[in-house]
């Protein structure tokens, strides 16, 4: 699938996340430490949004605000229950200070 054009990188402050509409579909990006992550927004245990989680910037993960399951920010598992599936990560890079998603 086609590359597309999100977010201007301002729109994520660090340490935080925000959802985006990419394609009808719901996707959680994170910048932590000048890097960004891109997840699934649904937490895969009761599909909270990831997106207004907090952010953990040592362990570069997440906790869903509804049950505090922790996702990694880099691959979408979960660490921690009661979520035991993943959620789907997503290739993100900056161009010309915008954020490119890949969705798959």
């Amino acid at each position: 699938m086609a590359a597309i054009r999100v977010a201007s990188v301002a729109d994520v402050p660090e340490g935080t996340g925000k959802t985006f509409e990419v394609q009808g579909h719901s996707i959680a990006v994170f910048q932590v430490g000048g890097r960004f992550y891109a997840l699934d927004d649904a937490c895969s245990h009761d599909e909270a949004s990831l997106g207004e989680g907090e952010v953990d910037t040592d362990e570069l993960c997440v906790a869903c605000p509804r049950h505090g399951s922790l996702f990694e920010l880099s691959s979408g598992r979960a660490r921690t229950l009661p979520a035991h599936k993943p959620v789907s990560s997503y290739p993100i890079w900056v161009e010309d200070a915008y954020l490119v998603i890949e969705p798959t």
